[in-house]
């Protein structure tokens, strides 16, 4: 395992297994086959960075994994904080991460590296706290984009305990969402048709629910499930949190502006301690873990606007690609062929403005 240290507003703390290891621990497990193989995918959220804290996660390493089985037909990306501009205004520095994975979404649609088409969507970062100003950056990021360019993540996860920062917090205050330069800079957002990644822990949900009632006209897409703590001071009161966190997501699902993943408790942050065994979890035992946070959201928000994650490289540090779609189908072994395909095509393709399947 490697730490993380403050970079440039890198993530702080965030514990990961380098790439050897990595591949080591995930082949203690023989390869699940892929359950339902022929159902479309769209994979809406993973990332594409080569930092020193977090190693690398390029093309062929994102191919690899989606080369088990299941049918994924594309992607979408993002952002990570990764490949920034060196030079020029601070402002404008993000930029740098979109024209990277542009770049790489058109050696994609190329087809010369199979039929996947990755990073049909990007997601990018722009510090919103700019206020107006941001719409100059905004603007940069869709040039940028070369018609790839959805919105925006301004992660805003916060927690007052040093012990949740060595998982995912980045460092930013700890009401974001209800700054007044950030909403301003939030206005910019429908009026480019831009999307906001809502990425935030769930003690923060309050916040996220009233930024979504103060702007309806704006597309918002809850990461993660609502981003439930389990570690740290949040460790062993999962039942407890699961009664809060509910409540919120019904609140939440009565914004018609708002979407949620399904996905990401693959985190260490969620406090399965997955990564912490000598051999990686099955499928059936992901399922039986994250069933109880994928099930409230799919009831509160219906499948047409629920969408399945893979979060790759994250979820990696608990279970390989194919065990994770194929936990996500077993809890969806019920659903009819349209919720299937909602659930893992049909959302995401409404939302990004995708390729339907």
């Amino acid at each position: 395992m490697v730490q993380i240290g403050d970079s440039k507003g890198e993530y702080r703390g965030i514990i990961y297994r380098n790439d050897s290891e990595l591949k080591a621990w995930l082949g203690k497990r023989p390869a699940e086959t892929a359950l339902e193989p022929e159902l479309p995918i769209i994979d809406p959220h993973h990332h594409l960075w080569d930092t020193p804290h977090r190693g690398s996660y390029f093309l062929p390493d994102l191919l690899a994994d989606i080369g088990g089985g299941h049918n994924i037909v594309a992607t979408v990306f993002l952002e990570c904080q990764s490949m920034y501009r060196r030079h020029g205004p601070a402002a404008m520095a993000p930029v740098g991460e979109v024209e990277f994975v542009n770049g790489i979404a058109a050696m994609s649609a190329s087809g010369n590296y199979g039929p996947c088409r990755v990073a049909e969507g990007i997601v990018g970062y722009a510090d919103l706290r700019l206020g107006a100003r941001v719409r100059d950056v905004l603007e940069a990021e869709i040039a940028a984009g070369g018609g790839r360019f959805r919105g925006i993540r301004q992660g805003v996860a916060w927690d007052g305990d040093p012990s949740v920062g060595k998982f995912a917090s980045r460092a930013v205050p700890s009401h974001l969402a209800k700054d007044d330069s950030f909403r301003e800079g939030f206005t910019q957002l429908a009026k480019l048709g831009l999307s906001f990644e809502s990425w935030q822990y769930h003690p923060q949900l309050p916040d996220a629910i009233d930024l979504a009632r103060t702007f309806p006209d704006t597309t918002i897409i809850l990461n993660h499930v609502g981003g439930v703590l389990g570690v740290g001071p949040y460790s062993g009161r999962r039942q407890e949190i699961l009664a809060s966190w509910r409540n919120d997501i019904r609140e939440m699902a009565k914004c018609p502006n708002v979407n949620v993943k399904l996905g990401g408790i693959g985190m260490t942050s969620f406090g399965f301690a997955f990564h912490e065994r000598d051999v990686p979890p099955s499928s059936e035992e992901l399922a039986a873990a994250w069933r109880q946070y994928i099930e409230p959201c799919i009831e509160a928000f219906g499948t047409d606007r629920c969408m399945f994650e893979s979060n790759f490289p994250p979820d990696k540090q608990s279970c390989g690609y194919t065990e994770l779609w194929n936990a996500f189908k077993r809890i969806t072994a019920g659903a009819s062929a349209a919720e299937k395909a909602a659930l893992y095509s049909g959302t995401a393709a409404r939302v990004y403005r995708l390729t339907t399947p």
